[in-house]
């Protein structure tokens, strides 16, 4: 299934900013999902799927800073 870009934004997180781009895709049925890829480096990308953009973006703007500070964390342990 082709996925079409529909937005792109980004995520504030204290004094960085996350690169996030929205895409839509057809299931097989006709129905419409909903996907987000979230870009934390150049090898290291989250993919976030929902069936409503509403959501798609509350979840991204949820889960993005914890994700940043869970792996900041990470590093210094």
């Amino acid at each position: 299934m082709p996925r079409i870009l529909v937005k792109t934004g980004n995520v504030a997180i204290e004094h960085a900013s996350v690169p996030v781009r929205y895409f839509e895709s057809r299931t097989p049925r006709g129905g419409r999902r909903y996907s987000a890829e979230i870009v934390l480096g150049p090898d290291d990308r989250i993919i976030l799927d929902d069936d409503s953009m509403i959501t798609l973006e509350a979840r991204v703007a949820r889960l993005v800073p914890a994700t940043v500070y869970s792996r900041l964390l990470a590093r210094t342990a």
